[in-house]
């Protein structure tokens, strides 16, 4: 009996062990199955449905970066050095300025070809897309000017003779005014856009070199550069209401969608300005990276995007409590920002390394290390200026 009583337990532990490796097995089942589970439904990275437009001042192009790919699909090229570009969502166009000739270039979003041309004549400074999207306004030098660009038919609508050189310029939201700064004669002149460009000028102090509309029209802010002063205007009767002493020369500006802060970068501090407009107060100067430049906020979550070009990163800052979040390597002198339309993406267009670096919003957190991972780098071309997102 003992033979076969060692044969039944050895059987017995047989199968005690088959089924404790089935059990086993079907435990790594469960586990790598909810581990599966658990990461899709995590929300993954996806591309957007659009390009991204990269003026290229090397090149004398413009790279058309297909957003679901993030790879460059075309080189659009210009006949001219292209220092900016503005996007029209609704036409679905984009318009890059060249400021020989004062050169406007249309290019078609979906074709990824240039439509049409025109010049102005003169030397183009800057523009702006009025607030209905169906003009576009134009700074222009020799002949000073402020012309409004009929979108439709691609021809000068308005033209707004000016007294001297300007240096820039701004729209009320509502698109009835224009605010421009002339520096050699230290002066800011208020247009009446709806009365055919009728005009006042005022003292506008030292050196100024920026302007700003207040979101609700009725302030105009001065950026006096050397003085390192934001001289506010009343937008009505043109008289100065005050003068804010800032941290920095004021030259780079950002403003929150509400209106309700200015972020101002320049010379003089590692830092970025708070201004409160409707305060008309300097609220507070926050330590931002190493002379941070060019600005911009994402809407949700709201963070503000500082590049630093001297150290080719990017500082991120959380509006709300003014905390950085993390500094983002993006490459070499980081020129410009801008955000794909679902808040997904910050792209970086970096002037020195010649490339668009793509920073996934959703990866920026605050942390120990105070540093984000980049989620790619798309080559565009030549010493790129600016970018826009269709």
């Amino acid at each position: 009996m003992r033979p076969q009583r060692a044969k039944i337990q050895w059987q017995m532990r047989e199968s005690d062990g088959a089924i404790f490796e089935e059990m086993t097995t079907n435990r790594r089942r469960f586990l790598f199955s909810s581990l599966g589970a658990a990461a899709c439904g995590r929300r993954r990275a996806t591309g957007f449905p659009g390009y991204a437009f990269v003026a290229n001042a090397g090149k004398q192009s413009v790279a058309a970066v297909d957003l679901t790919e993030f790879a460059v699909t075309r080189q659009i090229g210009l006949d001219g050095v292209p220092a900016g570009v503005t996007a029209s969502q609704g036409r679905r166009t984009v318009y890059v300025m060249i400021p020989q000739d004062a050169r406007i270039v249309e290019i078609d979003a979906g074709a990824l070809t240039v439509k049409r041309k025109l010049s102005l004549k003169g030397v183009a400074l800057a523009t702006r897309l009025s607030a209905d999207g169906e003009a576009l306004w134009v700074l222009c030098r020799s002949p000073h000017a402020l012309v409004q660009l009929d979108l439709e038919r691609f021809e000068p609508r308005m033209r707004v003779k000016l007294p001297a050189a300007p240096a820039d310029f701004d729209l009320s939201s509502d698109g009835r005014a224009a605010a421009v700064v002339f520096t050699d004669e230290k002066s800011a002149g208020l247009i009446d856009l709806a009365n055919s460009g009728a005009a006042r000028f005022f003292s506008a102090g030292e050196d100024p070199r920026a302007v700003r509309f207040r979101l609700d029209g009725k302030l105009v802010l001065v950026g006096n550069r050397s003085e390192r002063r934001l001289t506010v205007l009343d937008a009505k009767s043109g008289a100065t209401m005050v003068r804010l002493p800032l941290a920095v020369e004021p030259e780079n500006f950002c403003t929150k969608a509400d209106g309700g802060e200015m972020y101002i970068t320049g010379k003089g501090m590692d830092a970025v300005v708070v201004v409160y407009p409707y305060r008309t107060e300097v609220a507070e100067t926050r330590l931002a990276g190493r002379a941070p430049g060019t600005m911009a906020i994402s809407r949700s979550p709201e963070y503000l995007f500082a590049a630093n070009p001297e150290t080719g990163d990017v500082t991120v800052l959380e509006v709300e409590t003014g905390d950085m979040l993390s500094a983002v390597k993006v490459g070499q002198q980081p020129c410009c920002i801008t955000f794909t339309p679902d808040d997904q993406y910050a792209l970086v267009v970096n002037h020195g390394s010649g490339d668009l670096a793509v920073i996934r919003i959703a990866a920026v957190r605050s942390g120990r290390n105070k540093t984000a991972p980049l989620f790619t780098m798309i080559p565009v071309g030549t010493a790129p200026v600016s970018a826009v997102v269709v």
